[in-house]
């Protein structure tokens, strides 16, 4: 496809209300007046970014500048300041005719201050109200102190630009790894390979793509629904995206906008989150990511006006999936499941398994209120006996005489010392039993 062609073809919908602004940053080293197939690689790099530069001086809301480095000064000395911002940003028709100027009075003579350039290129753009992208034409890799990587990766973290494009001009495999942490890396290894490169440029640069995430069920089916989407740039780790995904009027995933420039990392916020990688958009295409999150419901049911919580945990494992108050019904990720209910004592329901599209339920027994009366301030705990195993839910720590609890019914084991007697044998106990709903004083 030529690149009329392709440029005539655009949907310009996403540009009607976003402005798009261009740095060219063009490598005029000396590197570059090395023959390249026809012509040499800066006449032909020259050639090309000026046929571009044609077919998409009308787009509206496009403004262009060039900023060109190595030009200045002739190596050998090597100048690592040689750079300038040529062309200042303006509407594409009028920068055009200033650019296109300005290439044929230059000459390749310099060094490669990649790294520089890209700084102060940043630094040209007069704001980030705008999507600011820079796209770096070059043949050759860093020869000065500063690392280009650093740079992009922080300019693009204070969301100044968007992720760079590096069009590199000539066979050389090696400097493809010095530029690729920079941004998105295309290599021209011939000259005929270069209009595609800037076709796939620009078409990223001018397009916004549309995608639906299927959220599917266990059966492979898009129907889960009104889960929080968000949309990481896995360049910076930032957020750039949150949408509540929705079914349409169709009953269909919605379609959502998205910028095709950046490679993302998608987070559905399922409990546990649901979590898909390495995401790349074909910019001006429908784009369908499949993602796995059935889901089924949990409800843990008391009788009780105090808001008890629960733990759930990943079957068999400590790691802590979500917290949650009773009585409510809340959403999980199918699967299997430990269950700890912060009552006195603690409930727990091993390998609890949350099937798709079903509500799993546990009632628990109404607790009592027991007032526990101790004869002095002193030490021990209280005890669930489960047979002839004690297992310690409440301490008394010396501090009062009053202990006010709410306990879930059961057999129970005070043991308690004053805390001024010295022997061991002052040690006093007392068995008691809680029914559901009862208020039970214990004095000892």
């Amino acid at each position: 496809m030529t690149l009329s062609l392709l440029l005539s073809t655009i949907n310009t919908i996403a540009q009607e209300d976003v402005k798009n602004r261009i740095l060219f940053i063009f490598d005029a080293s000396k590197s570059m007046s090395v023959k390249w197939n026809s012509k040499s690689k800066f006449d032909i790099s020259k050639d090309m970014l000026t046929k571009m530069l044609d077919s998409i001086q009308e787009i509206k809301n496009l403004e262009i500048g060039l900023r060109i480095y190595g030009h200045l000064k002739e190596y050998p000395p090597q100048d690592c300041n040689d750079s300038r911002l040529e062309v200042d940003f303006l509407p594409a028709k009028i920068s055009t005719r200033q650019i296109k100027a300005k290439l044929n009075m230059i000459k390749p003579r310099g060094t490669t201050p990649i790294g520089m350039s890209l700084e102060e290129g940043i630094k040209d753009f007069p704001d980030n109200n705008a999507r600011n992208i820079v796209v770096i034409i070059t043949d050759g890799e860093e020869e000065c102190d500063m690392d280009p990587c650093a740079v992009s990766r922080l300019y693009q973290r204070k969301g100044i630009i968007l992720k760079p494009f590096i069009i590199g001009v000539g066979p050389n495999a090696k400097w493809k790894e010095s530029l690729d942490c920079v941004g998105k890396f295309l290599n021209a290894e011939k000259e005929e390979q270069f209009t595609d490169i800037l076709n796939i440029v620009i078409s990223n640069v001018l397009h916004n793509s549309s995608i639906q995430v299927n959220l599917l069920d266990e059966k492979n089916e898009p129907n889960e629904t009104n889960i929080n989407l968000t949309f990481y740039n896995e360049f910076t780790n930032m957020v750039e995206y949150n949408y509540v995904h929705t079914m349409n009027q169709y009953g269909h995933p919605d379609t959502m906008i998205i910028d095709p420039i950046i490679s993302y990392k998608l987070v559905a916020n399922t409990i546990p989150p649901t979590t898909l990688e390495n995401i790349n958009i074909k910019p001006g295409k429908h784009t369908i990511i499949p993602l796995k999150t059935p889901q089924g419901e949990l409800k843990i049911e008391i009788d009780s006006k105090k808001d008890y919580k629960y733990i759930i945990k990943e079957a068999g494992t400590e790691n802590i999936v979500h917290v949650e108050t009773i009585n409510k019904v809340q959403k999980y990720i199918a699967g299997k499941y430990d269950i700890e209910v912060l009552t006195l004592p603690r409930k727990k329901f091993y390998n609890v398994e949350i099937k798709q599209s079903s509500t799993t339920k546990y009632i628990i027994p109404s607790p009592s209120n027991v007032n526990i009366m101790l004869p002095s301030k002193g030490y021990g705990g209280l005890y669930l006996r489960d047979g002839d195993y004690l297992e310690e839910i409440y301490t008394f720590n010396g501090d009062k005489l009053t202990h006010k609890l709410n306990l879930l019914p059961g057999n129970y084991k005070i043991v308690f010392r004053d805390r001024y007697a010295k022997k061991y044998n002052f040690t006093s106990e007392r068995n008691f039993n809680v029914k559901s709903r009862k208020t039970k004083n214990i004095k000892l």
